[in-house]
């Protein structure tokens, strides 16, 4: 099933190298719009929730058809079997949605859009290819309750927080696969969760670093003048860190192992950076509070000058996570997974039976 039967006539392919994205019309060059539908690129559908028109990029990406490889890497982990009962959290362009109804027919997937516009394409591309899922228009935080239970639960669009609904509307030893991340930057780690036997949890490891648009409603953007009211440095302490860009991935937070965990051991924190030739600011902000760190961090250069202030000593946390990290071996997100319960998602460190404690984090070094 090809991803280019359901692309739009103008798109935009995301250049992975330079993080921009470029306008591509099938009308004005079918070969490259064709070269571009069939590459491992993720490609945009849609920018501003579908506010936006023309043919420039948006301001904000909010629809996309992910890269091939990717959605593969997903179909696997969730391993449907002939049979399967499927829910589709975001349906987006409808692709996903064909592989799977081609896989087990149209009559055991259920598909839910957010975006209305979005759905109707997607439900029309699916019919020109002669494949009729129930694509329904809707919240899927809420997941679908009609057509419960599902033997498998497959997200397409990033989440903050994993919304109970969808373990109770999965059977007991049923599968979820969510790309799922904290605050700390826009990475999410796709996570495997099973259902518990009593239907009330859900565990499984992290299976990989992705990154996915975020779903409608755990969008978040940080005011930055509010921390500083009264400008740079403010009321702001100095000290001196030795960690480097390249040690916290600043440059590379998708394939970096640190920068994909980092979330998971400085809680409830934002990091904002940029890059400018040979120096990167890199911004740290509480989300509870109106605590902040900087730093320039200059390559080649040993000891950085760093600022923080509020209540928390944020990137004395930073640097404690990655003195952490460093001590247990620097390991990747596949050594990390997330137990949930009803209003509760708890980290873990190679076995469930060992949660992620923040206090040891913090009595690093």
């Amino acid at each position: 099933m090809p991803r280019s039967a359901f692309l739009p006539e103008l798109m935009w392919p995301f250049d992975m190298d330079t993080g921009t994205s470029f306008s591509v019309s099938r009308s004005g060059d079918l070969d490259l719009w064709h070269a571009y539908a069939d590459a491992d690129v993720p490609v945009v559908t849609q920018w501003d929730d579908g506010a936006h028109t023309g043919a420039d990029p948006g301001r904000l990406s909010t629809s996309s058809a992910s890269m091939p490889s990717v959605v593969a890497r997903m179909l696997r982990d969730l391993d449907v079997q002939p049979g399967a009962r499927v829910l589709e959290i975001g349906t987006g362009t409808g692709w996903n949605a064909a592989l799977l109804s081609y896989r087990l027919g149209a009559a055991n997937v259920v598909t839910v859009e957010v975006d209305e516009a979005v759905a109707d394409a997607a439900r029309a591309r699916l019919s020109a290819v002669g494949l009729h899922p129930g694509v329904v228009t809707g919240d899927g935080l809420l997941g679908y309750p009609d057509g419960a239970p599902y033997d498998r639960i497959i997200v397409t669009a990033g989440v903050r927080d994993l919304p109970y609904a969808w373990i109770r509307q999965t059977r007991p030893g049923g599968l979820i696969v969510a790309p799922w991340g904290t605050h700390y930057s826009n990475v999410d780690c796709v996570v495997r969760l099973v259902v518990a036997e009593d239907g009330r949890s859900a565990s499984g490891r992290l299976t990989g670093a992705v990154e996915f648009m975020k779903v409608r409603s755990q969008r978040h953007r940080v005011d930055q003048t509010a921390y500083l009211p009264d400008g740079f440095p403010g009321d702001a302490v100095t000290t001196v860190t030795e960690l480097t860009a390249a040690d916290l991935g600043l440059d590379d937070r998708l394939r970096h192992p640190f920068a994909a965990v980092a979330g998971l051991l400085v809680s409830e924190c934002t990091l904002l950076t940029d890059r400018r030739g040979t120096a990167v600011s890199a911004w740290l902000y509480g989300l509870t509070d109106r605590s902040w760190a900087a730093a320039v961090l200059v390559d080649g250069q040993v000891g950085s000058t760093v600022y923080q202030s509020g209540p928390r000593r944020l990137w004395d946390e930073l640097t404690r996570a990655h003195q952490w990290w460093v001590a247990a071996g620097e390991p990747d997100v596949t050594r990390f997974g997330l137990t949930v319960t009803a209003g509760r998602t708890n980290a873990w460190f190679d076995n469930p039976r060992s949660p992620l404690l923040l206090q040891d984090v913090e009595n690093a070094g």
